[in-house]
């Protein structure tokens, strides 16, 4: 196990983690976009859940390798599944944001396969 993998797999579960707690907390600036977008407020603890379990599960892979790329995998269908979201409710200048949680868990993901 490389160090690159290490240092960027922990902060991008942290990174996720921080996310999924704010959405937990229904804190403004995550959760203003979120009706913006029109997702409904029912799945908001469902995607923190989603969002917490990935992050743990990248964590967790640290020491058994399939469960960290299995949550890699699913958090980036997740993010994949926001940048969609944000891009149908034609919010193009925010569709950043997703793709700033998208890109660290995915070259954790190359990281992990290149060691």
């Amino acid at each position: 196990m490389s160090t690159a993998y290490t240092v960027v797999t922990v902060l991008a579960a942290l990174w996720v983690g921080f996310s999924a707690f704010s959405l937990a907390r229904k804190a403004d600036f995550v959760t203003q976009p979120l009706i913006e977008y029109g997702v409904p407020r029912a799945w908001w603890g469902w995607l923190a859940a989603a969002k917490g379990a990935g992050s743990l599960g990248m964590l967790v892979g640290l020491a058994f390798r399939p469960l960290g790329v299995a949550a890699a995998i699913g958090l980036i269908l997740y993010f994949l599944g926001a940048v969609i979201a944000v891009l149908r409710a034609r919010s193009y200048k925010t569709v950043a944001f997703p793709v700033l949680y998208l890109a660290p868990v995915a070259a954790a993901l190359l990281l992990g396969w290149a060691a």
